[in-house]
């Protein structure tokens, strides 16, 4: 349940901007060590290590040097959420600040591509000689815009969001890169290069195409195609143990627990909008996997990874826990639910009904009030679970 006071305070605002986990990491100084793990994490992990402590106990709370920013995937995730809960209230109040929402994506959107389309809206380093610039659009943001805008169009029949809408398609079509495709299989990029490999991409990007079946009638055949061999190259990829590798033809990859989570998402939800063959078996797999590994039996609450390629002073992240949250409200799993949301509660949420990010291995609550990452994850999962 979403209290009153954190509706207001984080979903019914018109500016949205906020600190971030992230902001250390988008300094110059930030991008520099960056890029020098990247590159030799032997000559990287001291100054990494140093700027992660300086962040974490010097800078946590006065962020100096940092600045408030508003993020396309938290204006999203933010107008899903209220239209989560007028579904449930019908209180019209919803339906005005989501729209506000929806307008702020339809003029902050990157520019220069094929459709509406999102990213991170900022510089971000992913190896020791590449950076996404802010404006860069990703397969893994824009799905979240989209999902608000479909369930927008479904609630109020608003016909001025389509053209937005439509032009995603031709975003998938044409700026999105295929890496690999045979009869049976399709794997398409993370941005808008030919850049890498990554399962949860290719899984949002599934989701992106279901989610347009129905405003292209007359591509029906087409899009359920590729919807098809996406699937299948992520079926193709999940292990014997029913997990995902982050990036599964890579040497140095991991499993972690969030984006592990939002594969099994984005193919349930995949799959109550097409047949997909034997989706109860994978996603049952996928799930199974993530209850036994990332789960932690003291605090009942799931940690970060369960096979990592880099070390983290982070103990538990609010992230995880958000999007397991959901995972576990869309199967009803309500054992899962009632403990999980318990912990969130007991161990994330202070008596003032802050919201902490993350908890350090020493325990102590990090990164309060942080949005994108991850209090309106976490209130969009909440809202879903009103619902059941």
């Amino acid at each position: 349940m979403i209290n009153k006071k954190l509706r207001e305070k984080y979903l019914l605002q018109s500016d949205l901007s906020t600190y971030d986990p992230y902001d250390v990491w988008k300094t110059d100084i930030g991008e520099k060590v960056k890029k020098l793990y990247y590159k030799n994490k032997y000559l990287g992990l001291l100054p990494a290590a140093t700027i992660t402590i300086y962040d974490l106990y010097i800078n946590n709370i006065k962020r100096n040097g940092y600045y408030k920013q508003e993020y396309p995937i938290t204006r999203a995730q933010a107008a899903i959420t209220l239209l989560n809960l007028y579904k449930q209230e019908k209180n019209l109040k919803y339906i005005t600040y989501a729209k506000k929402h929806i307008d702020w994506l339809l003029v902050n959107r990157s520019t220069g591509y094929s459709g509406y389309c999102w990213g991170m809206n900022f510089d971000w380093v992913y190896t020791a000689t590449d950076t996404y610039d802010k404006n860069i659009p990703f397969s893994t943001h824009t799905p979240y815009p989209l999902e608000a805008l479909v369930q927008y169009y479904n609630i109020t029949k608003d016909a001025s969001v389509l053209d937005a809408i439509k032009s995603i398609f031709l975003f998938l079509e044409n700026d999105i890169k295929v890496m690999k495709e045979t009869e049976n299989i399709l794997i398409l990029s993370y941005g808008v290069e030919r850049d890498r490999i990554v399962t949860n991409a290719n899984s949002y990007s599934m989701y992106m195409y279901a989610l347009l079946l129905n405003f292209f009638p007359e591509k029906k055949q087409y899009i359920e195609k590729k919807i098809t061999k996406l699937y299948n190259f992520i079926c193709s990829v999940q292990q014997d143990n029913g997990s995902w590798l982050y990036a599964p033809y890579d040497d140095d990859t991991f499993i972690d627990c969030f984006h592990s989570a939002i594969v099994v998402k984005n193919i349930i939800k995949t799959g109550e909008l097409i047949y997909l063959e034997d989706v109860n078996t994978i996603t049952t797999r996928g799930y199974t996997y993530i209850i036994k590994s990332f789960i932690n039996e003291e605090y009942k609450l799931c940690k970060r990874f369960s096979v990592s390629n880099k070390l983290s002073i982070t103990k538990f992240d609010l992230y995880d826990n958000a999007e397991v949250l959901n995972l576990a409200i869309m199967l009803k799993d309500y054992e899962t639910i009632f403990t999980l949301s318990d912990a969130i509660q007991k161990y994330f949420i202070n008596e003032d009904d802050e919201i902490a990010s993350m908890i350090d291995l020493f325990g102590n609550r990090k990164n309060f009030n942080h949005l994108r990452w991850a209090v309106v994850p976490y209130l969009n999962s909440l809202s879903k679970m009103e619902n059941h």
